[in-house]
C-alpha cells in the first residue's frame, strides 16, 4: 500500500486527503453511508489529543461525566431555534424491542437537552453553582456530503456544558474555554488560529453569541476547529434549570457549551500534511520516533540490532514514544517510505558503519530531501531526540503560520475580495448587515469564518456595500 504514490495536493487536493487518511491507516468507511471506522493509528492520534484538552479542562476546575445517546424527541421541541438548527439533521429511533415506542428517541446530535434537563433537578441553589461538566462521546448528525474526519454522520468529540450565576461569569467561561481551544491547536497540533466571534448567521442554533478558533488548511480553505457557545438564558428557561440566589429569589442560571472534535485531526493532516504524506507534530504523534535498523547479512545484523535495542531501551525508559521496525521482508527504502507516509517526525537508522563509529543518523520529517538528514553521537542520544522533537513542533508551527499569513490578503474593494477568496482569504471591513454576508457567500461561496477579537481601532467602509463598519472580519471558503 505504502509503494503506491499518492495523488499531489497539487493535482487534487481532495483527492490527496481521501487517499492519505486511507493509506496512513487513519480511518476508513464504514457500511453505513457517512460513518468512519477509526483506526488504531487514527484512534490514538485523538487518544493524544484528548490527553492533552483534558488536562487542560481539569485545570480549569471541569469534571467528566457520561449522559444518555438517546435523548425523547420532546427536549427538541423545548427551545425553537436549537430545533429548527438541527432537524434536518436528527435521526430518529421510534421502535425498540420489537414495538413502538411511546415516544421516539433522537439519537443525539449534540447534549445540550438532555444535559439542560438534569441540570434542573440538580440545580436548586447558588451553592450548586458552577456545574463545569465535560462529556467526552461520540453524537449523530445526517450528513449529506461526508468526508472522512472532517464531516460524518457520527463523529467523536468533547462537549463541556456549564451552569452559572451571572451573565458575566458564563461570559467568562465561553472565552476561556475559547482560549484552551487555542492553546491546544497552537501549542500541541502546532496550527495558528485566529479566535474570535461568529456572525449571527453562523452561530450555533440557541445560542447568543457563539465563538470560535479557525485555521487555514493546505489548500487555503478555512476549518472551524473547536467552538465555545454563550446561551445566555435560553436554555435554562427551556428547561426550568433555576436556583435560589442568596437573596432566597429565584433566578435562571446562565449556560455554556463549547466542542472540539476528531475534525482536527482533518485540519492536522491538511495543515501540515505534503506530498509524501502525513506530517504529525511531536506532541500529538502516536509514534514520535521510528528506529530503523540496517543490515546485509546475520553477523551484522547481531551487532546492529544490540545497538538498535540498546537505543530502543534507552528512548522508551525517557517517555519517548518510539517503534522499532525490525521487518525483514521490505527494504529500509520501503520502511523509509512507509513512515515519511504515516507522518512519523523523526527516523532514527543505525547500521554497520554507525555502530563502528558510535553515532547514529537522524532524519526530520518536518525538512524535506537531504537537509533532514544529521548524525549525532549515540551516548546522550535520549537527550539529543528530545530536544530535537521539541525543534521539528517549534519548525511546524512556524511553517504553518508563515503559510497562512502568506496567504491572507487585504483587498481594496469588492471586485478585488471577489478574486482574492479563490485561493486565500481577505480580512476586510464588513458593516455587520446579513445582506452584504449572504451577497459574498452566494457571488464567491465564501464565508464570514469569524470577527477576530484583535480589531483596528479605527473604522472603515464595507467591503460589500460601501457603509461605515466598524469591524473587519476573514472572507474564506471553508469545510
Amino acid at each position: 500500500m505504502a509503494e503506491e504514490k499518492l495523488p499531489t495536493q497539487k493535482e487534487n487536493f481532495a483527492e490527496w486527503y481521501n487517499q492519505l487518511v486511507q493509506k496512513a491507516e487513519l480511518a476508513d468507511y464504514a457500511p453505513v453511508r457517512g460513518c468512519m471506522v477509526v483506526r488504531p493509528y487514527g484512534w490514538t492520534l485523538w487518544e493524544n489529543m484528548q490527553a492533552g484538552l483534558d488536562r487542560r479542562f481539569k485545570e480549569t476546575g471541569h469534571v467528566n461525566a457520561a449522559f444518555p445517546i438517546l435523548i425523547p424527541l420532546s427536549f427538541f421541541e423545548k427551545e425553537k431555534e436549537h430545533v429548527e438548527g438541527f432537524s434536518p439533521e436528527l435521526a430518529i429511533v421510534t421502535h425498540g424491542g420489537g414495538e413502538k415506542l411511546e415516544e421516539p428517541l433522537v439519537v443525539r446530535p449534540t447534549s445540550e437537552t438532555i444535559i439542560g434537563y438534569m441540570y434542573s433537578k440538580w440545580i436548586k441553589s447558588w451553592r450548586d453553582l458552577p456545574v463545569l461538566i465535560n462529556q467526552w462521546g461520540s453524537v449523530l448528525r445526517w450528513e449529506l456530503r461526508t468526508k472522512l474526519f472532517l464531516r460524518t454522520a457520527e463523529f467523536y468529540w468533547q462537549e463541556g456544558h456549564t451552569a452559572h450565576a451571572t451573565e458575566e461569569e458564563a461570559r467568562e467561561e465561553t472565552y476561556r474555554m475559547l482560549d484552551v481551544y487555542a492553546d491546544f491547536a497552537i501549542t500541541d497540533a502546532a496550527i495558528p488560529v485566529f479566535k474570535g466571534v461568529k456572525s449571527d448567521t453562523e452561530k450555533f442554533a440557541g445560542a447568543q453569541m457563539s465563538t470560535s478558533i479557525e485555521a487555514m488548511m493546505g489548500d487555503k480553505r478555512a476549518l472551524q476547529s473547536g467552538t465555545s457557545h454563550f446561551f445566555g438564558q435560553n436554555f435554562a428557561k427551556a428547561f426550568d434549570i433555576q436556583f435560589l440566589d442568596k437573596n432566597n429569589t429565584l433566578q435562571y442560571c446562565h449556560t455554556t457549551s463549547w466542542g472540539l472534535s476528531t475534525r482536527m485531526i482533518g485540519a492536522v493532516i491538511m495543515v501540515h500534511g505534503d506530498d509524501q504524506g502525513l506530517k504529525l507534530p511531536p506532541k500529538i504523534a502516536p509514534i514520535q520516533v521510528v528506529l530503523v535498523p540496517i543490515y546485509k547479512n546475520l553477523d551484522e545484523k547481531s551487532r546492529v540490532m544490540e545497538v538498535a535495542d540498546n537505543i530502543f531501551a534507552e528512548l522508551k525508559g525517557a517517555g519517548i514514544r518510539i517503534k522499532m521496525d525490525d521487518r525483514d521482508e521490505v527494504t529500509p527504502g520501503f520502511k523509509y517510505n512507509d513512515w515519511e507516509m504515516r507522518g512519523v517526525p523523526l527516523r532514527i537508522e543505525v547500521g554497520p558503519r554507525d555502530v563502528e563509529k558510535g553515532s547514529v543518523a537522524l532524519a526530520r520529517r518536518d525538512i524535506p530531501g537531504r537537509e533532514s538528514k544529521s548524525f549525532v553521537p549515540q551516548a546522550d542520544l535520549a537527550r539529543t531526540v528530545s530536544q530535537l522533537l521539541s525543534e521539528i513542533q517549534a519548525s511546524m508551527l512556524r511553517q504553518a503560520t508563515e503559510f497562512r499569513d502568506a496567504n491572507i490578503h487585504h483587498p481594496k474593494d469588492y471586485a478585488e475580495l471577489k478574486e482574492v477568496v479563490k485561493d486565500g482569504w481577505a480580512f476586510a471591513w464588513w458593516c455587520g448587515s446579513r445582506e452584504c454576508e449572504a451577497k459574498v457567500k452566494e457571488e464567491t461561496k465564501a464565508t464570514t469564518r469569524v470577527i477576530p477579537f484583535d480589531q483596528p481601532i479605527d473604522t472603515g467602509k464595507c467591503i460589500v456595500c460601501g457603509e461605515l463598519a466598524e469591524k473587519k472580519v476573514y472572507f474564506a471558503r471553508a469545510y
